[in-house]
């Protein structure tokens, strides 16, 4: 064979293997290609489509709409309003934050609190969750947001739902007031929602107490979004679960006239319905306006709030403990009248003494009131009465009957913070100080002073019990929902009748006879009339040298030395139905102005018509000045 025919068929042969093996590779590249493919598209289709599905389409969590507070009537006392907000999302802003909050600057007036305070948000949230910039806008600022919003990446405008406090300051201290989510917050509550930038809860009042029940349910919005994260269309929208509505007992007409009457004192009152408790006002003031705590308060206005002298944070109802003063009587009547003591009868001349202690009346310089009883004893406030009871009764049976008056323990009504008081016996002694009790602490407790103090709720408490006679307790919630709150049963006082009637016609003497601490602010309108105590408490120790100069009174005396002024009672005197407690911090004066409140507001619970009001008050109220109680 020719030697070039077996060079050929040599390359030939190489040619074809190569070509085999060539081919042979291609053929298994695609045959992986294939079998990936087929992976991909059909046996992991399902998975990628859901991917491809979640880049496009984005779930986020929706607040619920949060309950409404209304009063015994359907009144609207906390609503919710439209709130137009814009909001920036981290990732989607490709200029950087502080380049789009600059921008948004431009548009609408942004603070330098407002800008660290985003900053703040964005740092403390994932990168994808929307952080709210500003909130409540006008209709103008929103719609000059909307037309420059192809400008604006990162930023997405927001209707949604804010808090509106229609009475502002007047329910400060029963509603509370919803605030952002603290990092405590979220450590104490699991729920979602508290995950939603910018979401409220409530930090006061009903507000807090009952805040998940208000708070509602989360729901979900499912939106098309394009490459840029920018929605394109809502595709689904789960509302969620809207929070209850909460029923109080307030009744917001006499609520509002109480919260006018107080005006800027510093002063808290309650009233109650002496047949089950129910609170119908309850007001501290000054109070405050928790539409700015919402919208988010200013430095200034924070520092403000908390450097006034008269206190308008707190709620002095259920958390102001003072000493009752003259307005424990009562408590000192009812346990002599079942302690073998309803005869008791002294001789004030104005003062009496202990060891080497000399204990004074009121009405020292006057020489004393004379000849006094028990229902006398109440009528004019004579302390050398008390005094001389007190020390009869002891500590122990005084420290009875003021705990079965709803005295020394929290009431139990629904809102935060409620403080105790103070009704003092010789084992809280012996445990507070490791000293024994002294006679002369008795007598100081028999005139509500020393180491005994109640809140104002207390004292309302104490008014309604001796008025119906029951062991009522305040209540302010009636429904939140559709579940009744419930109510204590109303069990019998552990005192005779006999008591409880001396102790309210001395309280009937008080303010409807000649010579009662409160005659000169009593009702006059036939049917209206109240029964009540006056009281004075002192805040500082009153000295020989005092006496001795004449710096006695409160008008020789800085306001924060000054002494207060309480009042309890109840009306109308014969069928009671409503009873109230309030005082004026530092405002004992001799023309009781915290009597005219009381008087006022007791009227107008009966009446409900303020017009009327001027008619009901005595013509000779001024040339009636110069009691005390």
């Amino acid at each position: 064979m020719p030697i070039f025919d077996r060079k050929d068929k040599s390359r030939y042969a190489t040619f074809t293997r190569r070509t085999l093996l060539v081919t042979g590779g291609v053929n298994v590249v695609f045959a992986v290609l294939a079998g990936r493919l087929y992976q991909l598209q059909i046996m992991e289709g399902d998975e990628f489509m859901t991917r491809a599905e979640e880049n496009r389409v984005s779930q986020r969590l929706v607040a619920p709409l949060r309950g409404r507070i209304l009063d015994r009537f359907g009144v609207e006392l906390a609503s919710n309003r439209r709130n137009y907000r814009v909001l920036i999302v981290k990732e989607q802003a490709v200029e950087g934050v502080d380049a789009a909050i600059e921008t948004v600057g431009k548009l609408i007036y942004l603070s330098d609190h407002q800008r660290e305070k985003v900053k703040r948000d964005i740092a403390n949230n994932k990168p994808f969750a929307p952080v709210p910039i500003a909130e409540n806008l006008s209709w103008d600022e929103f719609a000059r947001i909307n037309l420059h919003l192809p400008y604006l990446p990162g930023i997405q405008p927001d209707v949604g739902e804010t808090r509106s406090y229609p009475f502002g300051p007047d329910l400060s201290h029963i509603l509370g007031y919803v605030a952002s989510v603290s990092v405590d917050d979220m450590k104490n509550d699991s729920d979602p929602l508290l995950s939603i930038p910018g979401f409220r809860i409530g930090k006061r009042g009903i507000e807090k107490e009952f805040e998940h029940e208000i708070r509602g349910k989360a729901g979900a919005s499912r939106v098309e979004v394009n490459a840029y994260g920018r929605v394109i269309r809502e595709l689904g929208h789960d509302a969620g679960t809207p929070g209850s509505d909460a029923y109080l007992t307030i009744y917001q007409q006499v609520q509002e006239f109480a919260a006018q009457r107080l005006g800027n004192a510093s002063a808290a009152c309650c009233v109650m319905d002496v047949t089950n408790g129910d609170v119908i006002a309850l007001v501290s003031s000054p109070g405050y306006d928790p539409n700015a705590f919402n919208v988010g308060i200013s430095q200034a206005e924070w520092t403000t709030l908390t450097t006034d002298d008269h206190k308008p944070l707190i709620n002095k109802v259920i958390t102001g403990e003072y000493p009752p003063g003259s307005t424990f009587k009562p408590v000192i009547a009812t346990a002599c009248m079942d302690n073998g003591l309803a005869d008791l009868q002294v001789n004030c001349t104005g003062s009496m003494t202990l060891g080497n202690n000399v204990f004074h009346c009121w009405s020292w310089k006057k020489g004393g009131h004379g000849h006094v009883d028990l229902k006398r004893g109440i009528a004019v406030s004579c302390d050398i009465f008390f005094y001389e009871a007190a020390k009869r009764l002891g500590i122990d049976k005084i420290h009875d009957t003021a705990i079965a008056m709803g005295l020394g323990e929290k009431t139990g009504i629904e809102l935060p913070g409620e403080r105790p008081g103070l009704i003092p016996s010789r084992e809280w002694k012996l445990h507070r100080f490791g000293v024994p009790w002294q006679q002369g602490e008795t007598l100081n407790t028999g005139i509500g002073q020393g180491y005994v103090t109640a809140t104002p709720i207390q004292l309302a408490t104490l008014a309604a019990r001796i008025a119906s006679g029951n062991a009522v307790s305040p209540r302010i919630t009636r429904y939140v929902g559709h579940n009744a709150q419930p109510r204590l049963q109303l069990n019998r006082l552990p005192f005779t009748d006999a008591a409880l009637a001396a102790v309210q016609a001395g309280m009937n003497m008080v303010a409807n006879v000649p010579g009662g601490t409160a005659y000169a602010w009593r009702i006059t309108q036939p049917g209206f009339e109240m029964a009540g105590k006056t009281g004075t408490a002192q805040v500082r120790r009153i000295t020989r040298e005092d006496r001795a100069t004449g710096r006695v009174g409160n008008a020789n005396q800085p306001w924060k030395l000054r002494e207060h002024a309480l009042f309890i009672g109840y009306a109308p005197v014969q069928l009671p139905r409503y009873a109230l407690g309030i005082i004026q911090e530092h405002g004992a004066t001799p023309d009781h102005p915290h009597v005219q409140m009381a008087r006022d507001i007791l009227l107008f619970a009966q009446q409900r018509d303020p017009v009327k009001l001027p008619n009901a008050y005595p013509v000779n109220a001024a040339s009636l000045l110069g009691v005390r109680g």
